[in-house]
C-alpha cells in the first residue's frame, strides 16, 4: 500500500495540482457550483409536483390533490424560471466567474457571456398543430435555453469573455476622466472591449451560418454535446471518474472540485434533461447524471467508516473521534474523519477509501441499468442524509432506500478489515512503546 501511495503521489498528485491551477477550469467549476441553488430549486419544484400527482393517481387522495393544485401551478412557474432556463443562468455564471478569476469587470463579463451565447443559438422554433408543423422565426426553443444549449454556453460564452479579457488587459479601452462616478467609469472602460468581443463572436456565427446553413449552437449539439453525454452513460467512464475523485481526496485535494469541470461538461446535460423529462411526465432519457455520483456513494464516504469504528474498533482514540464525527457524517460532512482520523495520506485506509465508493457506484449503476430503481431525476443538496438522498433524487422510489441501505452495509464490510488492521497497528505500537520504556 505504501508503494501504491508513493506512485500515486509521484505521478497523479502533480497532475491534480496542475489542473487545480488552471484558471479556466477553476472558473468553470465555480460556474457549475454557482448554478446549484437554481438547479436544486427547480428539482424540488418537480418533486413537489410529482408527489401531488402521485397522491391523485396512485394513492386516490383526490380531494387533497385537488386542494393542492394551486401549489402545482406555482411549481410549474418555478420550474420554468429555473431549470428550464439553465443555460441562461450558466452563461451568466460562467462569464462572471471568468471575469472574477482574471480580475476584470465581473458584470461586464457576465453580460458578454450571455450575449455571446444568445447570438450562437437558433432564433426559430417549430410548432406542431394537428398534422401540420409550423416554423416560427424570431423565437427561441426553450430547450436551447436549458439542456441542449449548455455546451454552446460554455464555448461561446467563454470565447466572448476571453476576447473581452484580452482587450481589457491590452488596454483597448476608451480613455476617460478618472474622477467620474465608479459605475460610469466601469461602464465606459468595458464599452470598447465588449463591442470588439461581441462583433467578433457575431461575425463568426454569421460566417458559419452562411457557409453551412446551420447555427453554430445546433452544430455543436449534434457533433459534440450529445455524443459526449452518451459517452458519459458508459460504466467505464463512471467508474474512472469515481476513482479519481477518491484518489484526489486521499492526497488532501478536493476531488469533487478537481473533477467538477469534467462532471459538469459530461453529465450536467443529462441531469437537466432528466429533470425536464420528469417535469413533463416523459420517459427519463439518461441512466447516469451529475447528481448520481453524490447520491450513490461519493458524498457519504465517511459514514460507513464511522459506523464500522463504533461497532468494531477497540481503539479508544478512534472511537472518541467517531462519536464526534457521527452527526456530521450523517449529513455527508466528512472532514472530521478525513482530517481527524486521518484518512488523508494514511496508507492503511487507501484501499477502502477508494474501493467502498467504487463498489457503491458500481452497484447503483447496475441496478439502475436493470431498471430495479428509477433513474436520478432531481438534484438534492449534499447535506441530505445518504438514506433519504437517493429516495428524493429518484422521485420517491422506495427501492432507492433499499439500495442505499445495502450500499451502506457493503461499505462498512469493506472498511472492517482495515479498521481491524488499524487496531493491530495501535497494539503493536503500544507494545513497542512499553518495551522501550522497560529498557
Amino acid at each position: 500500500m505504501n508503494r501504491a501511495a508513493d506512485w500515486l503521489e509521484r505521478y497523479l498528485l502533480p497532475l491534480a495540482n496542475q489542473i487545480a491551477a488552471v484558471r479556466w477550469l477553476v472558473a468553470l467549476r465555480d460556474a457549475f457550483v454557482s448554478t446549484l441553488p437554481i438547479t436544486v430549486t427547480g428539482s424540488f419544484a418537480v418533486l413537489i409536483k410529482s408527489l401531488i400527482n402521485a397522491a391523485d393517481k396512485n394513492w386516490n387522495w383526490h380531494v387533497l390533490a385537488t386542494l393542492l393544485q394551486p401549489l402545482v401551478g406555482a411549481c410549474n412557474f418555478v420550474w420554468r424560471g429555473s431549470v428550464a432556463m439553465f443555460a441562461l443562468f450558466f452563461a451568466l455564471a460562467w462569464g462572471y466567474q471568468l471575469a472574477r478569476t482574471f480580475e476584470v469587470n465581473r458584470l461586464a463579463g457576465a453580460m458578454t457571456s450571455l450575449s455571446s451565447f444568445m447570438m450562437s443559438i437558433a432564433n426559430y422554433a417549430y410548432l406542431t398543430k394537428g398534422e401540420t408543423r409550423f416554423r416560427i422565426d424570431d423565437a427561441f426553443n426553450i430547450q436551447q435555453l436549458s439542456t441542449t444549449g449548455m455546451f454552446t454556453a460554455i464555448l461561446f460564452g467563454g470565447l466572448g469573455v476571453a476576447i473581452y479579457i484580452l482587450c481589457v488587459k491590452g488596454r483597448l479601452v476608451i480613455p476617460i476622466y478618472s474622477q467620474m462616478p465608479h459605475a460610469q467609469l466601469a461602464a465606459f472602460e468595458s464599452m470598447l472591449p465588449v463591442i470588439i468581443s461581441l462583433f467578433v463572436v457575431g461575425g463568426g456565427n454569421y460566417l458559419f451560418q452562411v457557409m453551412t446553413g446551420q447555427y453554430f449552437g445546433e452544430w455543436l449539439l449534434h457533433i459534440i454535446q450529445l455524443p459526449l453525454a452518451n459517452l458519459g452513460q458508459g460504466f467505464l467512464m463512471v467508474f474512472v471518474v469515481t476513482g479519481l475523485i477518491q484518489i484526489f481526496w486521499f492526497f488532501g485535494i478536493n476531488g469533487n472540485g478537481v473533477m467538477a469541470p469534467v462532471i459538469g461538461s459530461v453529465w450536467a446535460t443529462a441531469q437537466n434533461a432528466n429533470i425536464l423529462a420528469a417535469a413533463k411526465g416523459s420517459a427519463i432519457p439518461y441512466l447516469w447524471t451529475s447528481a448520481s455520483f453524490g447520491v450513490f456513494g461519493v458524498d457519504s464516504v465517511g459514514l460507513p467508516l464511522v459506523i464500522g469504528i463504533l461497532l468494531f474498533s477497540k481503539r479508544s482514540d478512534h472511537r472518541t473521534l467517531a462519536k464526534v464525527a457521527l452527526a456530521p457524517s450523517v449529513f455527508n460532512i466528512n472532514e472530521p474523519v478525513l482530517y481527524g482520523l486521518p484518512i488523508i495520506l494514511n496508507p492503511v485506509y487507501l484501499v477502502p477509501f477508494i474501493a467502498a465508493p467504487l463498489a457503491n457506484v458500481s452497484l447503483a449503476y447496475v441496478v439502475t441499468r436493470l431498471g430495479w430503481i428509477n433513474r436520478v431525476q432531481a438534484v438534492v443538496p449534499g447535506i441530505i442524509p445518504p438514506i433519504i438522498g437517493p429516495f428524493l433524487a429518484t422521485n420517491y422510489d422506495w427501492r432507492a432506500i433499499v439500495l442505499a441501505v445495502v450500499n451502506l452495509v457493503i461499505a462498512v464490510l469493506i472498511w472492517l478489515p482495515f479498521i481491524s488492521a488499524a487496531d493491530q497497528i495501535d497494539q503493536e505500537s503500544s507494545n513497542r512503546d512499553f518495551f522501550m520504556a522497560q529498557y
